[in-house]
C-alpha cells in the first residue's frame, strides 16, 4: 500500500507529522477516507474521532476539535484546534466536562452559553468514547 505524507497540527503541538496509509477524518459532510493518491480536497473537519494508519504500527486514535483539512498531491495538513491521543485523555476529567455541560443544558440560560454548553458536551463525549475505543482496538 502505498503512503502519504499528513501533517496533524493542533494549536498547542504537532501532534503527528509522518508518513501514513491512511486517515479518516470527521467532516461537515461526514466521514471522509483520504489514501495515496486522493484528489485535491478543502473540508471543514468536526469534532470527533481521528483514524490514522502508520506505516508498521497498529491504527491509531484520536479525540480531535474542530478545524480544516487540505489534501493536495500527495500532502494532507490537518489544522485543529485540539487533538489527543486516548492515553492523554483523563476519562474522570471528561466524565465531570459531560456532567457539568449537562447541568448547564439543564439551566435558562443565554442562546449563546446552550451553544456554549452543547459544544462542551459533545467534546466530552468524544473523548470518551475514544478513550474507551482505545480498549477495543
Amino acid at each position: 500500500m502505498k503512503t502519504f505524507q499528513v501533517h496533524i497540527l493542533a494549536a498547542d503541538r504537532s501532534f503527528y507529522e509522518g508518513p501514513c496509509l491512511s486517515l479518516v477524518i470527521p467532516t461537515s459532510d461526514g466521514e471522509r477516507g483520504i489514501l495515496a493518491n486522493h484528489s485535491p480536497m478543502i473540508a471543514a473537519v468536526q469534532p470527533g474521532t481521528l483514524r490514522y494508519q502508520v506505516p508498521g504500527e497498529e491504527p491509531q486514535l484520536a479525540a480531535i476539535s474542530p478545524g480544516m483539512v487540505k489534501v493536495e498531491g500527495n500532502d494532507v495538513l490537518v489544522l485543529v484546534d485540539s487533538a489527543e491521543h486516548p492515553e492523554e485523555i483523563d476519562a474522570v476529567r471528561a466524565q465531570r466536562e459531560v456532567d457539568e455541560a449537562r447541568e448547564a443544558l439543564l439551566q435558562k440560560r443565554s442562546r449563546q452559553e446552550h451553544q456554549i454548553a452543547q459544544a462542551t458536551l459533545a467534546r466530552a463525549l468524544n473523548r470518551l468514547r475514544v478513550k474507551a475505543g482505545m480498549r477495543g482496538l
